[in-house]
């Protein structure tokens, strides 16, 4: 993940590259959802592997559907007659985010789909104290066993970030784009709009990311009671568990 921003700008700014026929469109589609197979199964819940052939499935699942639907609207837009070429142009413009969003969770759940249907390891909410005395004697927390609801709520998580961080990465920069190349300016130096719209990818990413980052804790505590029965059993009470989301 510590080479999103970098990485994800080159990607980026080829899919909000304006007038890509569809042959770039769909080499940029395919170049996206390589990154975020990448990304997903490097920051993926290592507690439940995911197979080589799980992962191809996945990739040609999230290609194809970030494919459709990027091809698909950018067909459609231009038959809304009804509306401003105005209008039109803005839409064009985000018809990247809607194939980004919607495949990017898409690819969440299919790289991690294993961990849903096979659960992830929760461990008991121990203190620092706690924390402490385990490491003093070289002991490591035991799992508790493994949950599919922990799963499903850390997945979910997950892919509600992948599009909280795609949101205004691939709507911010295109729609202030738009805005500048009316300036007199930007219309005398066409060179320029490449640069332009480099930087104000790269800003956006370096606010958006963190941000969506922190919108859930990658080490997640949460009530026991919310889990499977045997979980539950094996905690006093009402006592919390905790598990890895991944990122």
């Amino acid at each position: 993940m510590s080479c999103f921003v970098i990485s994800n700008l080159v990607v980026t700014a080829g899919m909000l590259t304006p007038g890509l026929g569809m042959t770039g469109t769909l080499l940029w589609q395919i170049t996206n959802q390589s990154l975020n197979v990448a990304i997903n199964s490097a920051n993926a819940n290592k507690s439940t592997p995911l197979s080589i052939s799980t992962m191809v499935k996945s990739y040609f699942l999230a290609v194809s559907a970030s494919c459709t639907v990027a091809l698909g609207l950018n067909s459609l837009v231009p038959r809304l007659k009804r509306l401003s070429p105005a209008t039109r142009t803005i839409l064009t413009r985000l018809v990247p985010f809607a194939a980004v969003a919607s495949a990017g969770a898409l690819n969440v759940f299919l790289m991690r789909g294993e961990e849903i249907r096979r659960g992830i390891d929760v461990f008991p909410s121990l203190s620092e104290d706690q924390k402490r005395t385990l490491a003093k004697e070289g002991k490591d927390v035991e799992s508790l066993g493994k949950s599919k609801r922990a799963a499903t709520l850390a997945v979910s998580e997950t892919a509600v970030s992948r599009v909280l961080n795609a949101t205004p990465i691939m709507v911010l920069p295109p729609l202030i784009l738009v805005r500048l190349q009316r300036t007199e300016w930007l219309k005398q130096r066409p060179i320029m709009v490449l640069p332009v719209n480099l930087g104000l990818i790269l800003t956006t990413s370096i606010f958006a990311l963190p941000l969506a980052l922190a919108a859930f804790p990658q080490r997640q505590a949460i009530a026991a009671s919310g889990l499977e029965e045997e979980i539950a059993a094996r905690v006093n009470g009402d006592g919390m568990v905790e598990f890895n989301r991944g990122i």
